[in-house]
């Protein structure tokens, strides 16, 4: 039986690749994702506080607009207190609706991420028309709240792609993407405008699907980064790694889950000097100046 393939990316195991280290002989990357999303009031798609919203009323409208008004500024303290920087997955439309967001993330030194217009819609079921404008809209956005400068990464609204997706991405100019979670290490993938850099976005180390989906605590959710990061550093010993958290400040932006998540980070700076703390931009960047062949 011939199973219906991708063609993105040959098969490699990661056992068999050569080895490398990160800048500075680091041999574990660390990476906090936020994403800042935007929604319909009453209608599209979205989110509850107990699961995946049937309804979209004003309950489930109003708690992820926490993230917007209170969350992601108890979220942008943290991070300035424990000096880590991250890259952040915007919706397009709610850098227009929140005017302080571009200007305090782009005052961190943070990298602004395309995560297309709004959460309250999903690209994978477009037309490839449909899809392109999409993706030039969200780009061109965060271009202007930018200075003009285009954001080089993406990440579709519920991590889903078309099956043309990578390619309308290259041809809009992007260079890599955290849609496709197959690895601890950045990988090439093809497209019909050239290679796309897969950079490692956690779907486990995720709070929505680990507190929406699946009901795990605030307190769980500290536990799993801290037994991540503790077994990664040890495999790290063997090769290059990747640990990435990803965080919604409507989810973790919650005092209650702010406080186990501040332990946990914590917990993984007492190994600041081992790690490379770094962004998705500035990952693709590092590889795309290695040689040929260290990256499958």
């Amino acid at each position: 039986m011939k199973l219906t393939p991708h063609n993105r990316y040959d098969h490699s195991a990661i056992i068999n690749r050569p080895t490398y280290t990160w800048p500075g002989g680091k041999k574990l990357a660390l990476m906090l994702v936020n994403n800042i999303e935007h929604f319909h009031y009453r209608e599209g798609l979205g989110s509850d506080s107990t699961g995946p919203a049937g309804v979209q009323n004003q309950r489930p409208y109003a708690w992820r607009d926490y993230g917007n008004r209170v969350g992601l500024w108890n979220m942008l303290g943290l991070l300035d207190e424990l000096k880590l920087p991250a890259g952040h997955n915007c919706n397009s439309t709610v850098l227009d609706h929140c005017p302080e967001i571009a200007p305090a993330l782009l005052a961190r030194g943070d990298e602004l991420i395309g995560h297309g217009r709004t959460n309250s819609e999903r690209q994978d079921v477009l037309s490839e028309a449909e899809e392109r404008a999409l993706i030039i809209e969200s780009r061109d956005v965060l271009a202007r709240h930018n200075g003009g400068v285009a954001p080089r990464g993406w990440l579709g609204p519920y991590i889903a792609q078309s099956a043309v997706t990578l390619d309308l991405l290259a041809e809009a100019g992007f260079t890599y993407c955290l849609d496709w979670p197959a690895d601890d290490q950045p990988f090439w993938m093809r497209s019909r405008a050239g290679r796309m850099l897969s950079v490692p976005y956690s779907v486990e180390l995720n709070d929505s699907p680990a507190m929406v989906m699946r009901h795990h605590t605030g307190r769980e959710f500290a536990d799993m980064i801290t037994d991540q990061f503790d077994e990664m550093l040890e495999q790290s010993a063997e090769r290059p790694m990747v640990m990435t958290i990803i965080l919604h400040p409507f989810i973790l932006g919650q005092p209650h889950r702010l406080r186990p998540l501040r332990g946990a980070l914590r917990h993984i700076l007492g190994q600041r000097d081992n790690l490379w703390i770094t962004r998705p931009g500035e990952m693709f960047d590092y590889v795309a100046s290695l040689p040929e062949g260290l990256i499958p």
